[in-house]
């Protein structure tokens, strides 16, 4: 019987999966980077709005406007005024605008309130910058007219391989897809030469696709400033590169799963049908995520 360290290694013999998990990892990389950036950028972007409209420093009139589904159509004056000033910079005005990311009375005092009307669904119970993942961040780029400095298109193209990253139903990526994606990732990270933050991740996105994973989780090796010593086995929950592994599938279990019941209907049932059996066939990953794989199992019962 396998230990969970011996599944790992299993898993890591696999070239197209250690894409697929060192491309998530660049992903988790690029957000440290990009963190600051943003949150720098949002940050004086709430001040100026404040600073150019007395009528966005009044208190909401109700303290009660809420989304309804994605829909802000009841809210007070203050807040319609909020919601006018958001979509005048926001690059994309005719696409879909996930309101019930927001929790409009807080607009005035919180600037990251402001910013997650320009991210994808599922921001509603994320309290601040340090908890957004990648695309969150990416998408808050691309829709906010604020980061005039950094060329859409670019953005689009990581958040496209993003898409196709976290949506491969197998977590196998060839390597001509993982040549594409080290390129994009390259040209984008280059528009942030000033940042030091983004500098130090593209050093450290170079050094993690380049890597031999496999030799990392075998022997001794240092890795993200860890050292791994195969001559004390331990629980793959304790194993950074398993750590990286589990970040990932949670991210795309919390898109599976957290869907609003007015979604329910556009579930992708054949992912969570692929996510449940990957989960299943190694038995690691379906101990960690024990609870989640009985949520997909309930879910795909009622099909």
């Amino acid at each position: 019987m396998y230990t969970c360290r011996e599944e790992l290694r299993a898993r890591l013999n696999d070239g197209e999966y250690t894409n697929w998990l060192k491309a998530g990892r660049c992903l988790l990389i690029l957000k440290s980077g990009l963190l600051p950036f943003a949150s720098q950028h949002m940050r004086e972007f709430h001040g100026a709005l404040l600073r150019g409209d007395p009528l966005l420093r009044r208190r909401c009139e109700t303290d009660a406007c809420r989304p309804r589904g994605n829909k802000l159509s009841c809210a007070c004056r203050v807040c319609t005024w909020w919601q006018t000033a958001i979509m005048r910079h926001h690059r994309q005005p005719g696409s879909t605008v996930n309101w019930d990311n927001c929790c409009p009375p807080s607009w005035r005092t919180d600037y990251w309130e402001v910013a997650k009307a320009y991210m994808p669904r599922g921001q509603g119970k994320v309290k601040g910058a340090d908890q957004c993942d990648a695309s969150a961040l990416l998408n808050l780029i691309n829709c906010c007219d604020r980061f005039q400095s950094v060329d859409p298109k670019l953005v689009r193209e990581v958040i496209r391989y993003r898409n196709e990253l976290m949506h491969s139903c197998e977590f196998r990526m060839k390597d001509d897809w993982m040549r594409r994606y080290q390129k994009t990732l390259k040209h984008f990270v280059l528009q942030f030469s000033h940042v030091p933050q983004m500098a130090t991740a593209s050093q450290e996105i170079d050094e993690m696709l380049t890597v031999d994973l496999s030799v990392c989780v075998s022997g001794s090796d240092r890795l993200d400033g860890l050292k791994f010593d195969a001559v004390h086995e331990s629980a793959t929950a304790d194993h950074p590169i398993s750590q990286w592994e589990a970040e990932l599938l949670q991210e795309r279990l919390q898109e599976l799963l957290h869907v609003d019941d007015d979604d329910a209907k556009t579930r992708d049932t054949e992912q969570l049908k692929s996510l449940g059996a990957f989960l299943r066939f190694n038995s690691d990953l379906g101990i960690r995520f024990s609870a989640e794989l009985q949520t997909i199992d309930s879910l795909l019962a009622r099909q």
